[in-house]
């Protein structure tokens, strides 16, 4: 496939209401944006780098420099996604934007070939469950309203997140007010250490699915051992970079489920390499999100549809964080989103929606 250039394309999109975790608040993304053009089709791609370095190393303006510098003059001319892998190995780190690159061409190369996303990654069902993330709120009463209000949405899982100081007491009031048969869940980004684990312990008695990333995300051997002093299951998000993270993760019993980002762990192609890792070794598996747009969200949920995903994810609808999507958007039916079936991911943007939030392009020749 020969690969005429690709466009850097940033984009504002406001979110609907301020998002808090316990690195910080986000009330609107800065999005880069690729489109591979090739002479028989164009594939999109959202790269998934926040503005500011605090999810991960990774920063949007990082990401289109290290594109347009290194990663993009790095591709052969003619090009697949398995040529993309191996073009861009030499280069350390940079996972986001490299993911971003390489979903762009597959997505140009299934588009070419009239295959969708689902389909090339295996894909076993055609709709999936859907969760929400639910930020940390002001107060109780604002946490509980919120959540109801997600309840009668008919997602099906909750995830809070949490940091010290915001932890039981949330936990305890969603639990009180809304039963135990919710399906709840709890997110730390990174924001506890070991010290804390007799008081992460007492999340033991809200009976959740699991807690995600309580440690910090370079100690796999401390996780391994707060795992022996909870019955709450652990998750881990920011630590898995990859299916040798995930191997060794699994190695010492420092997870018993894995949350999957394609963007944190450099692509869809990586992403099948710890699915399929996952399912031998009996570690369920979610596909987490990055509050993407309907071109980011597209792809995660083809990847959501594997059979080694048993847990509702983050692929929540495009309202909980945009009031218009740059797609058509995402409806919530049944509690489940719809896997696209259009060749590679199965959406484009909508033109006019597009033009009114970018704020640049840049066009690379290859």
């Amino acid at each position: 496939m020969k690969i005429t250039g690709i466009e850097l394309r940033r984009i504002a999109m406001p979110l609907v209401a301020p998002f808090r975790t316990s690195f910080g608040t986000e009330t609107e993304r800065d999005v880069l944006l690729l489109r591979v053009v090739t002479p028989d089709s164009e594939g999109w791609a959202e790269c998934v780098a926040m503005t500011d370095p605090l999810y991960s190393p990774e920063y949007v303006d990082g990401a289109a420099d290290v594109l347009r510098r290194f990663l993009i003059p790095a591709l052969p001319a003619h090009s697949d996604v398995h040529a993309v892998g191996r073009a861009l190995h030499p280069f350390k780190g940079h996972r986001m934007a490299k993911a971003a690159l390489e979903t762009a061409v597959l997505d140009a190369q299934l588009r070419a070939g009239g295959q969708s996303l689902a389909s090339f990654l295996g894909a076993a069902r055609d709709r999936v469950p859907s969760g929400v993330s639910v930020g940390i709120m002001n107060s109780v009463p604002e946490l509980l309203d919120a959540v109801g209000g997600y309840l009668d949405e008919g997602y099906v899982r909750i995830k809070l997140k949490i940091e010290p100081g915001w932890d039981l007491a949330p936990v305890r009031a969603v639990r009180e007010r809304f039963g135990d048969d919710l399906l709840l869940q709890v997110d730390a980004n990174a924001a506890y250490t070991l010290a804390d684990a007799p008081h992460l312990a007492k999340l033991d008695a809200h009976n959740l699915l699991l807690i995600e990333q309580p440690l910090a995300n370079d100690d796999l051997v401390q996780h391994a051992q707060l795992a022996k002093r909870l019955t709450t299951p652990i998750c881990l998000d920011e630590s898995i970079e990859s299916a040798e993270h995930a191997a060794a993760a699994i190695t010492l019993g420092a997870c018993s489920i894995i949350n999957v980002k394609p963007g944190r762990i450099g692509g869809y192609l990586e992403a099948r390499r710890i699915h399929d890792l996952a399912r031998a070794h009996g570690v369920a598996l979610w596909c987490g999100g990055m509050l993407e747009t309907g071109i980011g969200r597209a792809a995660n949920l083809a990847l959501a549809a594997l059979p080694g995903f048993t847990l509702p994810g983050d692929t929540s609808a495009s309202r909980r964080y945009y009031a218009t999507d740059i797609t058509t958007p995402f409806e919530l039916s049944d509690g489940h989103l719809d896997v696209p079936t259009g060749p590679g991911i199965g959406v484009d943007p909508v033109p006019g929606i597009l033009d009114e939030v970018t704020t640049s392009t840049e066009w690379i020749t290859l």
